[in-house]
């Protein structure tokens, strides 16, 4: 059919609902940009149509005419059917100024009379669509749209492509879709333009299937369903569609450890090759998708002795892919398993666990298949499969654990020992572990609907408390409950405290308090005998006490390290060795910091810690970062933020390194885009802990971007904030250099020089010999801004030479950088090239560009001399001379209302008024005034 412009598509094919696709959208809006031609290819259900209908709707204002084709299987073996969609509607426009022979041609073969075959009439046929493509776009450019290329008939294929081959310089693009299921979609290229931009839609991630699950409105189902979906579904779009909507229309939910059931409508693409199998293939097939990893030994274990034969015929089939040289059977796609194990009768699927039950190698995978086979409560699979967790979880496997556990649970009889709810919970622990937040949620709700004993009441809370993440604003209710719960026992009260102590600094901000209830906490459960709960409470004061200055920290930390110890709080982000790992990074141990966050995220990994692993990624990249690795540290904190994504832990934390990282070494734009997120996820949380970290991610960004006076208000924010809290250690944001830089940059060197001063009192009292360096750095641009440049170039240097030997790559460039641009402004060479040898070095991308465009604007000029006259400033007015007179001193604004018992408003007045009468622009005029008026 024909499209006009006018006839465009509806709103809802806007590019911007094409979920996932981002980078092969713009690499395809690119190329059509170009005037070239897009063929999108993949496998069935994998969004090829959602990707053209968007491309289509978005170049359609830019062309003239919109041609456009959709075949399908029963209609491919009709000939010229599709070029009847295309030209159908322009053929009596066209067809008067095509020569004769072509004319009828084309016409016989669009309507049908005259039985045009390609055998008969081929040269005449070929030639007709050349002209007319040719003919509509000499009126203006032409969009050929074809969806479904596989199903062209192979008639109006051939002419498309003799046309696409020789357009030549005619305005003709095409945009078209092709399944290719494995196969090579380079024989479909010949019915495109030579210049065609070939792009694969492969499958979604996890994050992706997610986005587009609650796009469709299927937003009840948890983390760890999505997860199972987007196994099952190989991330293919369609499928994970239909299995969310089967799965949040079913009024039950899957035994634990079997596969997601599979809705009629996937059923009908996956098993009608299965109806090609025997008998006896088709029950080797199943116990081949019971299975964890199926091979052929397992198999022939299981009792199918014919297995080598059954498989050959499934791979025939395409159901399966074998490889000589490894022994695992794979299926072609998940679903294909999910499918068949869904179809199958119960009877026949228990049947295949029980053979499997003997036939696993594997203990955990032996007691899942004996849980799998039995029908109700049996002590003994009870038993097998709580032993079973209990491997799974030293394996470092806690989601695999989580999910023996609940079987243990459900075979357990309602009088056991332990009982059913006790198992739960220790699923519920372990699920939070492996990062299924959702999950431990519901199980630990459920427990609280029957449990009566207190500690299973606390428990059952401490694990609806983890769940809330940093949002524990959202669980402010529970608080009250659980204290009820908890009594006067000083084991279950520690537990209680320990989380208190979390809530005074997460939603309250108050450090002091948080020290206070974590220092109790540990004293509770000493008492009590809880040693882990006391190394948890002890590792958070020293957090607490390290992020305050207080004196105390060095010797809490070390008692948090005393024997014993407790292996899970060993490897715990919010363990010990945590502690112990903050303290040498504030405190400029950087290598010593870099050996212990690698052996913390080495072990996470090994424990299936999916939290910890989100905290340690990011903190490896920050370690990085400050060595000036920034190349290393975009890949880490991408790795944290992905991670986090996925298991909905630590977005907000993730985020923000990841825009240090981007600003630092990537893109600008994007750093301001990840720390605006941060910052909304911290306010949604309310956790003032993690916003004041966002906002100065977002400030860095801003002062990066070149934004200065937006950087100033992000900042000022943030000291707002950590006043508030009570943080006093100026290396736990280090934002406090780039507030000065950002303040002198405005215009405003004495607020920056006040900064300055009272961040150096903390920072020489805790020895934070960076920060010191920083400072001395933003000092020098102080100075450098009251026209002292000889002695700001020599604070520069020694600031450069002391980050460069406590091992700060990025802060040493950037003062290389600093005291570069100073020395353009005198005589002699501009010396950029040791700032680019240095960003070069950290791979600091946003920073070399700033020192490009400083080479090529040339040497900086001094700033304009003030239009006045040193003497200008007598002929102030009284109360404009005093303000004059204070901003010379380098005052502030707040400063000067206060000692002069005016408001702020009427020093911004008067200054305007100075500025004005003046000729000036600034409050550094103002001082270079009253320096040339004490000159000689």
């Amino acid at each position: 059919m024909t499209v006009r412009r006018d006839d465009k598509e509806p709103a809802r094919y806007r590019p911007d609902l094409v979920i996932g696709r981002d980078e092969l959208f713009a690499d395809a809006r690119a190329q059509l940009a170009r005037g070239g031609s897009v063929l999108l290819h993949g496998p069935a259900g994998i969004g090829k149509s959602t990707v053209l209908r968007a491309l289509a709707a978005e170049n359609a204002g830019t062309a003239a005419r919109v041609l456009r084709c959709s075949a399908t299987e029963s209609e491919s073996h009709l000939p010229f059917l599709a070029l009847a969609d295309l030209f159908g509607l322009v053929l009596d426009e066209v067809a008067p100024r095509l020569p004769a022979a072509q004319r009828t041609a084309l016409e016989s073969a669009l309507t049908g009379r005259g039985e045009s075959t390609l055998q008969r009439d081929g040269l005449a046929l070929r030639l007709a669509v050349l002209s007319t493509l040719r003919a509509l776009s000499a009126e203006g450019p032409v969009l050929v749209v074809a969806d479904d290329l596989q199903w062209l008939d192979p008639a109006s294929a051939e002419l498309l492509g003799f046309a696409a081959r020789r357009l030549g310089d005619s305005p003709v693009q095409m945009l078209c879709a092709v399944r290719t299921d494995g196969e090579e979609y380079d024989r479909h290229l010949r019915a495109c333009p030579p210049d065609t931009l070939a792009v694969r839609l492969g499958p979604f991630s996890r994050t992706q299937v997610s986005a587009l699950l609650d796009h469709r409105g299927y937003t009840t189902l948890s983390r760890s369903t999505v997860r199972d979906i987007h196994r099952t579904s190989g991330g293919n779009p369609l499928f994970a569609l239909e299995l969310g909507r089967a799965l949040a229309e079913s009024p039950t939910r899957p035994r634990p450890g079997e596969p997601l059931p599979v809705p009629t409508s996937l059923r009908a693409l996956v098993l009608s090759r299965l109806e090609m199998l025997s008998d006896a293939a088709r029950r080797t097939l199943l116990v081949a998708s019971a299975g964890a990893r199926p091979t052929l030994a397992l198999l022939h274990a299981a009792g199918r002795d014919d297995a080598e034969a059954e498989i050959a015929q499934a791979a025939s089939l395409g159901l399966l892919i074998t490889d000589p040289e490894d022994p695992a059977l794979r299926f072609t796609h998940p679903l294909i398993s999910a499918a068949l194990y869904a179809e199958a009768p119960a009877h026949e699927r228990r049947a295949a666990h029980t053979a499997l039950s003997t036939a696993a190698s594997d203990p955990i995978e032996r007691a899942r298949h004996l849980a799998l086979a039995a029908t109700g409560p049996d002590p003994e699979v009870a038993a097998r499969l709580a032993e079973a967790a209990a491997m799974a979880r030293d394996r470092g496997a806690p989601s695999v654990a989580a999910s023996l556990g609940l079987l243990a649970a459900r075979h357990t009889p309602a009088d056991g020992t332990p009982a059913p709810d006790e198992r739960r919970l220790q699923a519920a622990e372990d699920a939070i572990t492996a990062g299924e937040v959702d999950l431990a949620r519901d199980i630990a709700r459920e427990v609280l609907t029957r449990a009566t004993v207190p500690a299973e009441r606390v428990r059952a809370w401490m694990v609806v408390i983890e769940a809330a993440g940093q949002a524990l604003g959202e669980v402010d209710a529970v608080f009250p409950q659980v204290l009820a719960d908890a009594g006067d026992d000083p084991r279950l009260l520690a537990l209680v405290h320990y989380q208190l102590a979390w809530r005074e600094v997460v939603v309250n901000g108050d450090f002091a308090k948080s020290r206070q209830e974590a220092a109790h906490a540990a004293e509770l459960a000493a008492r009590g005998g809880d040693r882990r709960t006391e190394l948890m409470a002890l590792a958070f004061q020293s957090s607490t006490e390290t992020l305050m200055g207080h004196p105390d920290a060095p010797a809490t930390i070390r008692r948090a390290l005393q024997e014993p110890q407790d292996p899970d709080v060993a490897s715990h982000h919010n363990g010990a060795a945590m502690s112990r790992f903050r303290w040498l990074l504030m405190s400029d141990q950087l290598p010593e910091a870099r050996t212990a966050i690698t052996a913390l995220l080495r072990e996470a990994r090994r424990r299936g810690m999916v939290e910890s692993e989100v905290h340690f990624s990011r903190l490896l990249a920050d370690t990085e970062l400050r060595f000036g690795h920034c190349g290393r540290a975009l890949d880490l904190a991408g790795e944290s933020l992905r991670l986090a994504r996925d298991s909905g832990i630590g977005e907000s934390a993730s985020a923000m390194l990841a825009s240090v990282a981007e600003a630092s070494g990537g893109d600008v734009e994007r750093a301001m885009a990840l720390a605006r997120e941060s910052a909304d996820h911290a306010e949604v949380d309310g956790d003032q802990l993690y916003l004041s970290l966002a906002l100065a991610a977002l400030g860095y960004a801003q002062l990066v971007s070149g934004d200065a006076q937006a950087a100033v208000h992000s900042l000022r924010r943030v000291r707002e904030l950590e006043q508030g809290m009570g943080i006093t250690d100026p290396a736990r944001g280090r934002w406090q250099g780039d507030l000065a830089e950002a303040l002198v940059r405005i215009g405003e060197p004495g607020e920056a020089q006040e900064l300055i001063n009272t961040t150096r009192v903390h920072a020489l009292r805790l020895n934070r010999a960076s920060v010191l360096a920083v400072l001395d750095r933003a000092e020098a641009l102080v100075r450098a801004a009251r026209g002292e440049h000889q002695a700001a170039i020599a604070q520069l240097t020694s600031a450069q030479e002391r980050l460069a030997k406590l091992g700060y790559g990025l802060e040493e460039a950037r003062a290389a950088f600093a005291r570069a641009r100073l020395r353009s402004r005198g005589p002699g060479p501009a010396g950029y090239d040791e700032a680019a040898r240095l960003f070069r070095r950290c791979r600091a991308l946003p920073w070399l560009r700033q020192v490009d465009e400083a080479v090529a604007s040339g040497p900086a000029e001094a700033d304009p001399v003030p239009a006045a006259t040193p003497a200008a400033l007598d002929g102030l007015a009284s109360m404009e001379r005093q303000v004059a007179a204070l901003v010379m001193e380098g005052a502030t604004n707040r400063e000067i209302a206060g000692r002069l018992f005016i408001s702020v408003k009427t020093v911004e007045a008067t200054l305007t008024r100075v500025y004005r009468k003046l000729g000036i622009r600034s409050r550094v005029d103002i001082v270079r005034l009253a320096a040339g008026r004490r000159a000689p």
